[in-house]
C-alpha cells in the first residue's frame, strides 16, 4: 500500500494531471486510515496482553509512550560487560570485608524464639490443576538461558503440565533445587534517567532467572506463605510482600502515629535507614538458622538450602555476556522467593528497635524508626543514639551495611518546637534534620501538611496526561480508559487515604487532574463542567475517592483482612448499658481531649475512620464480603456525590 501510494504520487508530480492528483490523494488517505487502524490494532493487542496485571500494564504503556532503548548502558562491548561484572562482584565482596573488619558484639541483643509451635519438614506435592494454575500466574519473562520463549510455554501450558509436574514433585520430594536453574543473567539498569550513564555506581543489577525455576519458586512460595501465616512468625511491623499488607497501610499507620504525637505537642524524629545492597549481602548460614529456628526442617529446609547455595550469575549487554562468577551470599533479586526470605531474615530487627521504646515499620529493605518525646527532653538524644547504635551492631552481625550518608531524618513537630538543638548520630555521623523526606513513595513534611506530596503528584499526573494525548488517536476508548487509569488516576489513588479532609487549596490541585482526565476520556471541551463527565464515566470525585479508600481499609482492619497495627488504631463502640445501637457495628470516636490541634489529629486514620464508618448505613457496614462492601459503598457514595 505504501509503494502504491508513492508510485501514484510520483506519477502525479510527473504528469501534473488532475486525475492522477485525485488518485494520489485517495491513496494517501487510504494509507493514513490503514496505518492508524494498524497502530490501533497493535496498541490494543499490547494492552490486552497485560491481562489485568498492573505491573505488566505499566511496562506495556511505557513502551508505547517511550520505545525501548533507554535505561541500559549504551556500550555493549565485551570490555564494558566485564567491567559491570567485576563492579557488581567487588561491591558485595568489599561490603562483606568491611563488615567483618568492623564486627562488634551486639549490646543487649534480643534473643530469638527457638522453635515455633508448628513444625514443617516437607513440601506438599502438586497436582495437574495446581501446575496449570501456577503457569497462568507466573509472568512471561524470558531469560537468555531459556530454551524457548516463556510466552510460548504459557500459550501451550495445557500440554506441558504432564511434563512440568514430575520435575516439580521430584525437586520437592528430594529437597533439591536443580543446578541448571541456579544461574542468573544480570542486566544493568540505570537507577534514574538523569544520572550519568558512564558511572557504574548509577546502575542497579536486575537478575533474570530461568522460567522453570520461577515456576518452582512459585510452588514453594505459596506453601511457605501459608506456613508463615499459621505460625504467625513474622513481626507485625513488617509489611512487605505479605497478603493483606501494603505500603499504603504502613503509611496510614505511620502518619496516624505521627499525627497523634503532634496533637500531644510532642516532637517525633522519623529516621529512614538506608541499607547498601541489602539483598546481595544476606548470609546464608544466618538465614538457614532463622528458617530452622521457626520450625522448618527435613526436605523443606534442604530444598531452601539447595536454592540458596551453588548460585552464579553473569552480566549480559546486548548479545555480549561476561564470564559467570559464583555467589557465596545474598538472595537473587528478581526471584519470587527472595522478598519472603528477606522478611524472615529481618524479623528480629523489630524487637531490637522496640526494646528502646522506639517504634518502627519495615517494608522489605525500607526500615523506618521513629521516636517521640517532649520538646525539652534531656533523655531523648541518648535513647535514640543507643537505639541507632544497637541497630548498627545488629546489622553488622547479620552482614548488612547501613549507609549513614543516605539515611534521612525528619522532625515532625509544631513550628515553635523545630529547634531541638541536637542531631541523631549513626556510626559517628551526625544525621541532619530535613524539611521533607520520601517515605514509601510519599513526601512527608515537618508539619504533615502533604503540600509537597500533592504538588508532586499533580505535576507528574499532568505530565502523563500530556503524553497520553499523543496516544489517543491510536487507541480505542476502552484502551484509552485503561491507560488513563494506569498512568493518571492510579497516581491520585495511591495513598489517597492520607488526603481525607485536605484544605481546599491543596485538594484543588488533585481535583484539577481528575477533571482533565475526565475531559480527555470523553473528548469534552476544556471548559466543560466536570460533574456530568464524572456521572458518564461513573467516577467518584476526588474527595469521595479518598473517603472510599479509608472506609475500605477500615472494613479490612475490622474483618481480619489487614494488619493488626491498623486494627489497633480503632475500637468498636461499646455502650455502658444495653442499647439498640449495640448491634450496629459502630466505632468509638476519639474524645475531644485527643483532638486539640484542628487539622492535625482530626485528619488521622484513628479519627477519620470512626466518623466515616459510623455515617454508613448498617447494611453496608455489615456486608458479608469485601466485594459486596466495595460495591455497596461506591453506589452509596456516588448517590451522595451527585445528589441533586
Amino acid at each position: 500500500m505504501k509503494r502504491a501510494r508513492r508510485r501514484l504520487e510520483c506519477r502525479w508530480r510527473k504528469t501534473q494531471n488532475g486525475s492522477d492528483r485525485t488518485r494520489s490523494k485517495a491513496a494517501i488517505r487510504s494509507y493514513s486510515v490503514a496505518l492508524r487502524a494498524a497502530r490501533k490494532a497493535f496498541s490494543t493487542a499490547r494492552i490486552a496482553s497485560a491481562n489485568n496485571r498492573p505491573s505488566e500494564l505499566f511496562r506495556v504503556v511505557g513502551e508505547l509512550l517511550h520505545p525501548p532503548g533507554g535505561g541500559g548502558p549504551p556500550d555493549f562491548s565485551a570490555t564494558r560487560c566485564s567491567e559491570f561484572a567485576h563492579y557488581f562482584a567487588d561491591k558485595v565482596t568489599q561490603i562483606r570485608s568491611d563488615l567483618d573488619a568492623g564486627l562488634e558484639a551486639l549490646p543487649g541483643e534480643v534473643t530469638e524464639a527457638s522453635v515455633c509451635s508448628i513444625l514443617w519438614d516437607s513440601f506438599q506435592l502438586v497436582h495437574p490443576d495446581d501446575v496449570d494454575k501456577i503457569l497462568g500466574a507466573v509472568r512471561a519473562t524470558t531469560c537468555a538461558l531459556d530454551p524457548c520463549p516463556s510466552w510460548l510455554l504459557k500459550q501451550t501450558s495445557g500440554g506441558l503440565v504432564d511434563w512440568f509436574m514430575p520435575i516439580i514433585n521430584a525437586s520437592l520430594s528430594q529437597g533439591k533445587f536443580p543446578s541448571s536453574l541456579k544461574q542468573a543473567v544480570v542486566r544493568p539498569i540505570l537507577k534514574k534517567a538523569s544520572l550519568d550513564s558512564t558511572n557504574l555506581g548509577n546502575y542497579r543489577p536486575i537478575s533474570n532467572l530461568p522460567f522453570l525455576g520461577k515456576v518452582l519458586e512459585r510452588v514453594v512460595a505459596s506453601q511457605l506463605q501459608g506456613f508463615l501465616e499459621d505460625a504467625d512468625f513474622l513481626d507485625q511491623s513488617q509489611s512487605g510482600f505479605r497478603p493483606g499488607f501494603s505500603t499504603e497501610m504502613a503509611l496510614v499507620a505511620l502518619v496516624d502515629d505521627l499525627r497523634r504525637e503532634l496533637d500531644r505537642r510532642s516532637v517525633t524524629l522519623l529516621v529512614l535507614l538506608d541499607i547498601s545492597a541489602a539483598f546481595d549481602t544476606i548470609d546464608h548460614g544466618i538465614l538457614l538458622g532463622r528458617l530452622s529456628g521457626m520450625g522448618l526442617g527435613g526436605t523443606a529446609l534442604q530444598w531452601l538450602q539447595s536454592f540458596l547455595e551453588g548460585r552464579s550469575q553473569m552480566v549480559k549487554l546486548g548479545d555480549t555476556c561476561s564470564d559467570p562468577w559464583p555467589l557465596t551470599c545474598g538472595v537473587p533479586q528478581g526471584s519470587i522467593l527472595s522478598p519472603m526470605l528477606f522478611n524472615i531474615y529481618m524479623k528480629p530487627l523489630g524487637e531490637v528497635i522496640r526494646s528502646f521504646g522506639v517504634r518502627c515499620h519495615l517494608y522489605a529493605d525500607d526500615t523506618q524508626l521513629y521516636y517521640s518525646f517532649p520538646p525539652k527532653s534531656k533523655d531523648a538524644p541518648q535513647i535514640l543514639d543507643q537505639c541507632l547504635a544497637a541497630v548498627l551492631a545488629w546489622m553488622r552481625v547479620n552482614k548488612l551495611r547501613l549507609n549513614p550518608d543516605k539515611t534521612e531524618v525528619l522532625q515532625v513537630s509544631r513550628m515553635s518546637d523545630r529547634g531541638i538543638g541536637w542531631q541523631p548520630v549513626l556510626d559517628g555521623v551526625a544525621l541532619p534534620l530535613k524539611a521533607q523526606v520520601r517515605s514509601l513513595g510519599v513526601l512527608l513534611d515537618s508539619g504533615l501538611t502533604l503540600e509537597a506530596q500533592v504538588s508532586a503528584v499533580a505535576g507528574r499526573a499532568f505530565a502523563q496526561l500530556k503524553l497520553v494525548r499523543h496516544l489517543r488517536p491510536y487507541l480505542e476508548k476502552s484502551d484509552l480508559t485503561t491507560v488513563v487509569h494506569a498512568l493518571v488516576t492510579s497516581r491520585l489513588d495511591y495513598c489517597n487515604a492520607l488526603y481525607v479532609w485536605l484544605p481546599l487549596k491543596t485538594a484543588r490541585k488533585l481535583q484539577l487532574v481528575q477533571r482533565s482526565a475526565a475531559r480527555l476520556l470523553t473528548g469534552a471541551n476544556y471548559r466543560a463542567r466536570s460533574t456530568p463527565l464524572f456521572k458518564e464515566l461513573h467516577w467518584l470525585p476526588f474527595v469521595f475517592r479518598a473517603q472510599f479508600k479509608v472506609q475500605v481499609i477500615t472494613y479490612k482492619a475490622l474483618n481480619g483482612l489487614g494488619p493488626t497495627y491498623l486494627r489497633d488504631c480503632i475500637s468498636p463502640y461499646e455502650p455502658a448499658r444495653s442499647l439498640r445501637s449495640s448491634g450496629e457495628a459502630l466505632l468509638s470516636l476519639p474524645p475531644p481531649s485527643q483532638l486539640r490541634l484542628v487539622g492535625t489529629r482530626e485528619r488521622a486514620f484513628s479519627a477519620v475512620a470512626p466518623r466515616l464508618w459510623n455515617s454508613l448505613p448498617r447494611e453496608i457496614r455489615q456486608a458479608p464480603t469485601l466485594l459486596a462492601f466495595r460495591k455497596s459503598l461506591k453506589t452509596w457514595l456516588f448517590q451522595r456525590a451527585f445528589d441533586d
